[in-house]
């Protein structure tokens, strides 16, 4: 199962991300490590296509082990969604605009989304991730 955290540039995606991930023992998929791995830096759209399928590629290689995984990155467009193929996504929308003028241009809000989460604290954090792991694990039969 692959799990889509979304949203803009400095929203809270990885942050939450690396808290599901331990809550759920998932392998935790981050774009910007991804990006650094492959030296791709390319945030034009057919970049952020490649990155999509890559990460697509990469964490069906984990599902195919029997994998649970998180993966947090923008995923600004329907295509790129829809070529991730997740089976539940979380949209972080805590912000209104990055400080990427291209990223905020780019970015096509979600029609459909499992959770959506409009703020962020330290405290919300924790009981927010408990609350999502708790509607994971229902919706997947989990736990």
């Amino acid at each position: 199962m692959k799990i889509l955290i979304m949203g803009l540039p400095g929203s809270g995606k990885t942050t939450l991300a690396i808290k599901l991930s331990k809550r759920l023992k998932a392998k935790l998929l981050n774009a910007d490590k991804i990006r650094k791995k492959f030296n791709d830096w390319d945030f034009s759209k057919k970049g952020r296509i490649r990155q999509a399928k890559r990460l697509a590629k990469i964490s069906q290689k984990f599902e195919k082990k029997g994998f649970l995984v998180v993966a947090d990155f923008i995923c600004p467009t329907p295509e790129t969604r829809k070529l991730f193929n997740s089976d539940f996504i979380i949209w972080m929308d805590t912000i209104k605009t990055s400080k990427f003028k291209d990223t905020n241009i780019m970015f096509v809000k979600p029609k459909k989304f499992n959770v959506k989460i409009k703020r962020m604290s330290l405290d919300f954090r924790k009981k927010e991730s408990l609350k999502i792991v708790k509607k994971i694990n229902r919706t997947f039969k989990l736990g």
